[in-house]
């Protein structure tokens, strides 16, 4: 189910109605019947994954607690293996079997089969939560969960188990365990941030995309203006789709009396690439730094050892986002780019004073990696990259997939987006009047500007 569908906001009406008007001994099931449904509205058969994710772990979680010793770390182990034994069997199954069927094809041996299924809607994400659920048991920071229908509502519980933010136990279990009243003031926060995430992805993503996603569906038919156009716009149109997604999920959960994690803290201000992965995709970005890079060592080590780490968490970090090499390859770029930083500091190499110049050159080293992740083969990527350094000939009009007139509101959105975002922020405890003004006024922006073609959040395939 779509967040910017008209079913969506029918079924958020009846679930938060019906929820508070249900006892608080009845509201956890009936959660998890509305968050199964919202998920098997995509494809039924695929709810059948995550519940067996779901008995796994619950059990683990029992057995690691009440073990000593290496049977506790034998019952996380066999938690882990499970979750990603599951995500590489959909996931990555196939991009495994046809790289070594390219890899063998010399020999002349049997091929590997391809498997012909689609991958289930946010398996990366209620994935990752899972596996927080038992380590965090494991070190002790969470008790084991004995109610299988809160543990199994932590795993689904429907504004963030598509596409996050990728929450941890201690900070969701004991608030679905807590009893919550109605709140006017949770109603109106919960909307604030539900229209802000509307504009964010119906009048500035979608309408950028119509740009984006006929440069990049046919990259040689387009000058290296318009592709470097695009790249730009694709910046901000990932940016308003994922952002955008996860202000709804908040504000969504949030009239529920729920507060999930803030996922994204302006990241396109950051003035160095460590800064901008502090603040995009928050809780991805800690979740591989708290159970992947402290475990290996982090920066405690030689720099070597900290560099490699750093190689290694997004390389997997690009995996994660997709079995594809395209990906693989933008997680080592970002990779190479931490690197890169972590080597200035290392020789004391430092831009005084020139902060502008810091955030452009970060800004324009994101955007180009972008190319990796939006491009649809890697082969496309190198030669997008290639014709916007060296292709510089203007032998026609830059812009011919979208009127000048069109071209330019998708440059005013965007300006209105590096205004206005900084300003909701400041805002969102401000006072009920003030907000039930931009509410109503973003509300209006939705309605005359947006665009409602039911497209898919970006994040949604992963």
């Amino acid at each position: 189910m779509l967040f910017n569908s008209l079913l969506f906001l029918t079924f958020f009406v009846i679930v938060t109605i019906t929820y508070y008007l249900l006892p608080h001994k009845f509201r956890w099931f009936w959660l998890l019947a509305a968050s199964s449904y919202f998920y098997m509205y995509f494809k039924p058969a695929y709810i059948l994954i995550i519940l067996f994710t779901i008995i796994v772990d619950y059990f683990a979680g029992i057995l690691i607690q009440g073990s000593k010793g290496k049977m506790r770390k034998l019952y996380l182990v066999l938690s882990i293996l499970t979750n990603v034994g599951v995500l590489a069997f959909y996931k990555y199954f196939n991009f495994l079997a046809i790289n070594l069927n390219f890899a063998l094809g010399s020999f002349h041996g049997q091929q590997l089969p391809l498997l012909q299924f689609i991958l289930p809607i946010g398996l990366s994400f209620h994935t990752f939560q899972a596996m927080s659920y038992t380590i965090e048991v494991y070190r002790g920071n969470q008790p084991a969960e004995r109610h299988l229908g809160l543990y199994a509502l932590y795993v689904m519980f429907y504004p963030q188990m598509v596409a996050g933010p990728i929450e941890r136990p201690q900070h969701i279990l004991p608030q679905l365990h807590r009893a919550r009243n109605f709140s006017g003031r949770a109603l109106l926060n919960g909307l604030f941030f539900i229209a802000i995430g509307m504009v964010k992805k119906v009048v500035i993503a979608d309408r950028l995309g119509l740009f984006v996603d006929p440069v990049f569906n046919d990259p040689h038919a387009h000058t290296w203006l318009e592709l470097l156009i695009a790249t730009y716009f694709f910046a901000f149109q990932i940016y308003c789709d994922f952002s955008g997604y996860s202000d709804i999920a908040v504000g969504a959960a949030l009239v529920l009396g729920v507060e999930l994690m803030q996922n994204f803290n302006l990241p396109y201000l950051a003035t160095n690439v460590s800064e901008f992965w502090k603040r995009w995709h928050i809780s991805l970005s800690t979740w591989f730094r708290d159970y992947i890079y402290i475990p290996l060592g982090g920066n405690r080590k030689s720099f070597m050892i900290t560099c490699v780490n750093l190689m290694i968490v997004f390389t997997l970090s690009g995996l994660w986002h997709g079995a594809n090499w395209k990906y693989i390859f933008w997680g080592a770029i970002h990779g190479l780019l931490l690197v890169a930083y972590q080597l200035l500091n290392k020789f004391n190499i430092r831009i005084k004073g020139f902060t502008f110049i810091k955030w452009f050159v970060t800004f324009n080293l994101v955007c180009l990696a972008w190319v990796f992740f939006r491009a649809n083969t890697t082969g496309d990527a190198i030669y997008i990259l290639n014709k916007i350094f060296r292709g510089r000939h203007l032998s026609h009009l830059p812009i011919q997939t979208l009127p000048v007139n069109e071209f330019g509101y998708c440059v005013l959105i965007i300006l209105a987006l590096l205004l206005g975002e900084r300003y909701l922020r400041q805002v969102k405890d401000g006072s009920a009047a003030q907000k039930l003004v931009i509410i109503s006024v973003l509300t209006i922006t939705c309605y005359f500007l947006g665009i409602f073609n039911d497209a898919q959040f970006i994040y949604f395939q992963f």
